[in-house]
């Protein structure tokens, strides 16, 4: 069952960071149509802004997902340091409650927006402005599951608890120092004749 859950998780992370980065780039493009139409052409168009606009809201919601999932949008790296090791279930199990608390506020109120502006229409393109509105509880729904999945691969010991990222500083940290005891002496005067030609 975890597995299975895990699976899914796994699978729709991937999808909101493909569609953020599909997202960022429209974003990216439609931002450069609309300078070279309003300053090189200077006839600027009346739909491009809007629609760089709505990607970018996109982009962020679907982004967030990976953040979320990462454990990097939630990590106090301090108090994963003053922490005992075992006790740090804990205060992920606190971190996820928070989050999941403003997640569900965030599709709550954000499915009831998107359905109260279906009848307004974005300038310029002439869709609805409930397809932009719709970026909040769909990107709120993945990250929802994004932070339970990854509650429960900790608590199941199926990964390390604590920021993903304190792992890959740890392993490209570990060869440096281990050369620096290898190589003896002769590595720190080495280093101690930088420091003084600096």
């Amino acid at each position: 069952m975890v597995d299975l859950l895990l699976r899914i998780e796994h699978l729709t992370t991937r999808l909101a960071l493909l569609g953020a980065m599909v997202m960022l780039v429209i974003s990216v493009a439609l931002g450069f149509y609309q300078v070279m139409t309003r300053f090189v052409i200077d006839a600027p168009s009346t739909w491009s802004e809007v629609g760089a606009r709505s990607a970018m809201i996109w982009c962020v919601f679907l982004g967030s997902v990976a953040g979320f999932r990462g454990g990097f949008m939630m990590s106090v790296e301090v108090i994963y340091k003053l922490i005992p090791q075992r006790r740090l279930i804990w205060l992920e199990v606190l971190i996820a409650l928070c989050c999941v608390i403003v997640l569900l506020v965030l599709i709550r109120y954000g499915l009831a927006m998107t359905l109260r502006v279906r009848p307004q229409m974005l300038s310029g393109i002439e869709i609805s402005i409930a397809w932009v509105y719709a970026a909040m509880p769909i990107g709120a729904s993945f990250a929802l599951l994004a932070i339970l999945a990854r509650l429960l691969a900790q608590a199941t010991g199926r990964e390390a608890i604590g920021p993903a990222h304190d792992e890959e500083v740890a392993v490209e940290a570990a060869p440096t120092e281990e050369a620096s005891v290898m190589d003896g002496p002769e590595a720190s005067s080495t280093d101690q004749q930088k420091r003084t030609r600096r």
